[in-house]
């Protein structure tokens, strides 16, 4: 294999710090004998540590397998207790592949001044590798002669730093699975793609990668690339009225999978002006299901599904939270801040709607019990974001105004469930019932939910459920029907 050398004569100009820039790292130390040395940081998990997370116990790693086209970036660090004058320092850089897939910022030189210890190395990736080659940096010398190159000893240097270039997968979401419209013509809405291992816009440009099922007339573009490589901001502009408010309009936007990039995660959104009926915000039924004051709000269902082979009412809690939204948002309660001047504290929720979710992290809470209707699926939520329904029922107080009773719509979406990023299973849900204060505040919904998915249930499948805001409910009366056992989730 030829290896191709790139050696750029780098001036590094380090000055005493006392903070880091953005993209910088601190480095604490009172060593006499200053060093500067590369400090790259991973988590436990191997994911590189970037500003504004810091680490004391970490140690910093000298090879790094990168499976990601999202810019790389490396600290360089000084430790000195103090500098009087600038310096200087080159590094070099070898690549065992093509030199036209990657680029360096800066060039030929990393500046140190003024407060700061550390500056940081840029790797941006311009085009897709093939083979698993490697890049190299390496610093080379100090104008300085009392900065030592590494660290003070002969077994961890850190005065190298290897990129090792991966298998690379390039996947695709949408952060959200359902927008609504208001319906009047020339309304905006935006909407993101995420791009986890980020994206090349040479690639994106020309390349399908909707599907699209429309209900109503729209036009789409989306912002310029610029350097984000980890998402594109879509701008869709209704081009109609939808003006029959009895009658539901809905387009759905769907990612494919293509020859570089597959989709995962939520890869299905929906694009609804839902039927309009007279709703008195004041009822506020979501706040008898939800408290924004506590991260850890529980409700209490009650699911008709197989127990060793009996049906049965089976127990389980969600943490549920109001939907929250913005000020001028139709169906919008002011929750919090009505009596202060100051209106950055205002947090207006949906009266209408609620739905489940983690209080923080990345895990899922079982929205309708779902783990007990599917076995076997990743619970994280970057795998199954359809464990977590940000906004799952919605109220409908009977003739409008009624505080005690009235129906409720299972909100219709697509949710997704799965294995790994790149294999899961898309499942349509739907369902409704009614609402009631059974007891003074103690609220029963009771309704229907419907799930379709053809490789897991053969078309659609449906249960019972019955859903309390407190513990201190009456177990729900046996039903003599049927009710569904558990799926394996099989790809």
């Amino acid at each position: 294999m030829n290896r191709i050398k790139i050696i750029s004569v780098l001036s590094i100009v380090i000055a005493i710090i006392v903070s880091c820039s953005k993209d910088d790292y601190k480095l604490d130390t009172k060593s006499v004998d200053p060093f500067v040395r590369f400090n790259f940081l991973t988590t436990s998990a191997g994911v590189p540590l970037e500003y504004p997370a810091v680490s004391t116990t970490r140690i910093p790693v000298t090879t790094y397998e990168n499976k990601s086209i999202k810019t790389l970036k490396i600290p360089v660090a000084l430790s000195s207790p103090t500098l009087k004058e600038d310096v200087r320092v080159n590094f070099s850089t070898v690549t065992s592949g093509d030199t036209n897939v990657f680029s360096i910022e800066p060039t030929n030189e990393l500046l140190f001044g003024g407060n700061k210890l550390t500056d940081t190395i840029f790797v941006s990736f311009d085009k897709r590798w093939t083979k698993k080659d490697s890049i190299t940096l390496k610093l080379e010398g100090v104008s300085d002669s009392n900065i030592h190159i590494g660290n003070l000893n002969t077994s961890a240097a850190n005065d190298n730093f290897t990129i090792n270039l991966g298998d690379l997968k390039t996947t695709y979401s949408f952060p959200v699975n359902q927008l609504t419209l208001k319906g009047e013509v020339g309304e905006k809405i935006d909407f993101k793609v995420n791009f986890s291992n980020g994206f090349i816009p040479s690639e994106i440009e020309n390349l399908p990668i909707f599907n699209f099922s429309n209900g109503f007339d729209y036009s789409l573009t989306h912002d310029d690339y610029g350097d984000n490589r980890n998402s594109i901001t879509y701008h869709l502009t209704l081009l109609e009225n939808l003006k029959n408010d009895d009658f539901r309009y809905e387009t759905k936007i769907g990612l494919i999978d293509n020859v570089n990039y597959t989709k995962a995660g939520n890869s299905i959104l929906r694009i609804v002006k839902p039927t309009k009926i007279p709703r008195d915000i004041q009822t506020n039924p979501a706040s008898n299901f939800s408290n924004l004051a506590t991260p850890f709000y529980l409700t209490y269902l009650e699911q008709w599904f197989d127990k060793s082979g009996t049906c049965a009412w089976q127990p389980s809690t969600t943490l549920t939270f109001p939907v929250i939204v913005d000020k001028d948002a139709e169906n919008a309660i002011q929750y919090s801040g009505q009596n202060t001047a100051d209106t950055s504290d205002d947090v207006y929720i949906d009266a209408f709607k609620i739905g489940f979710n983690t209080a923080t992290g990345d895990n899922t809470v079982n929205s309708f019990a779902l783990k007990r209707w599917i076995t076997g699926a990743n619970s994280k939520a970057d795998i199954s974001p359809g464990f977590n329904i940000t906004s799952a029922l919605e109220f409908f107080p009977e003739n409008g105004n009624s505080k005690t009773s009235g129906k409720v719509l299972v909100i219709p979406q697509d949710i997704t469930i799965g294995i790994s990023k790149e294999k899961n299973h898309i499942i349509a849900i739907e369902g409704e019932g009614t609402y009631k204060e059974t007891s003074p505040g103690l609220f029963e919904i009771a309704f229907e939910l419907k799930l379709t998915n053809e490789a897991l249930f053969k078309g659609t499948v449906s249960t019972q459920y019955r859903m309390y805001n407190y513990k201190a409910y009456t177990k729900p009366t046996p039903l003599n029907i049927n009710c569904p056992k558990p799926e394996p989730i099989n790809l």
